[in-house]
């Protein structure tokens, strides 16, 4: 089965901005509120849809019904493909939310799944934030009051946005994105929020934005305390790639450099997004240009993947475990 590309699902939200089309050449129109591009989704109504090849015009929900053996290799059985993967562009700061895990998510609603994500960071002006966990200690009562008066900030865990970055996000974490960053996002296939805290803003309509205090705090995992950014670890097997996630949900692997790499047959599927340079793939006599800001899956059933570097590359590989 030949990788596959698929057009870009663009959503515009209030705290978007214009770093999909400017640094990621996304082809977004001239609006100045693009927050997010889906570069892999199979979530309900939005289907990412095959831009070329044997599979043009099939959307990745065919794809899961129809190539369910070849597309997911030691995986088959699903019946919906398992990861979103976004990039982000956060112009102004994001709400302050929380999302469940497996078993509260389909309580609200059963084809939903849980939302544990990781962030990848591209770009992040000076002085750009991020607020991930809680500091050390705060009870579920000392959250919920100054949630109700409007001081939640005094209970975030907060750190500077640095390029390169990779920020895992379990289920149950609070946590918000900070203005001026740029990234990119590998998550459980789900779009379920509760939205604890909006900054004092209004919505499109001049009201505020509906918040979900109740929902936030059974959600919330009070354990977790404060997250900073995950320490990489280097492959032992090839010292260009490092391992930056692994989780029950997804793993996540980065490639450096300017040397040719192989990627093995495993039976497995794998995402691949280009955060930085570029570089030519080569699989199963096809040959796809990635430029930077291209997304490509890999099915499970291809011969080994040749990924040939035109410049300096960073490259993240996500999978299944």
């Amino acid at each position: 089965m030949s990788p596959l590309v698929f057009d870009p699902l663009f959503k515009r939200i209030r705290w978007g901005g214009r770093r999909l089309g400017s640094v990621l050449h996304k082809p977004i129109g001239p609006e100045e509120d693009y927050a997010e591009s889906w570069e892999i989704a199979d979530h309900g109504a939005d289907q990412s849809v095959v831009s070329m090849g044997d599979f043009a015009g099939q959307t990745l929900a065919q794809l899961v019904e129809r190539q369910n053996v070849p597309l997911l290799g030691r995986h088959t059985g699903r019946e919906q493909f398992p990861l979103l993967v976004k990039f982000l562009d956060a112009s102004d700061v994001l709400s302050v939310q929380v999302h469940p895990d497996d078993l509260l998510a389909r309580e609200f609603d059963p084809a939903e799944n849980g939302k544990t994500e990781a962030w990848v960071i591209l770009d992040a002006e000076p002085g750009s934030e991020l607020f991930v966990g809680l500091k050390s200690g705060v009870t579920p009562k000392e959250l919920r009051t100054c949630l109700e008066t409007g001081t939640v900030e005094n209970l975030l865990h907060r750190f500077t946005a640095r390029t390169g970055d990779c920020i895992f996000v379990p289920a149950g974490t609070v946590h918000a994105i900070g203005a001026g960053v740029l990234l990119a996002e590998i998550q459980q296939s789900s779009d379920l929020t509760f939205r604890m805290h909006d900054w004092g803003r209004m919505g499109a309509d001049g009201k505020p934005r509906e918040l979900h205090i109740d929902s936030a705090l059974r959600a919330t995992d009070f354990r977790r305390g404060p997250v900073d950014p995950v320490t990489p670890r280097l492959m032992e097997s090839d010292h260009h790639q490092e391992e930056l996630v692994r989780s029950d949900h997804f793993v996540l692997h980065r490639h450096r450099g300017e040397d040719p790499f192989l990627l093995q047959d495993d039976n497995a599927f794998h995402v691949l997004m280009v955060l930085a340079g570029d570089a030519r793939l080569a699989s199963d006599g096809e040959v796809i240009e990635m430029p930077l800001g291209q997304t490509v899956l890999l099915p499970a059933e291809r011969g080994d993947t040749v990924i040939t570097p035109a410049s300096d590359l960073v490259l993240l590989d996500a999978f299944l475990p």
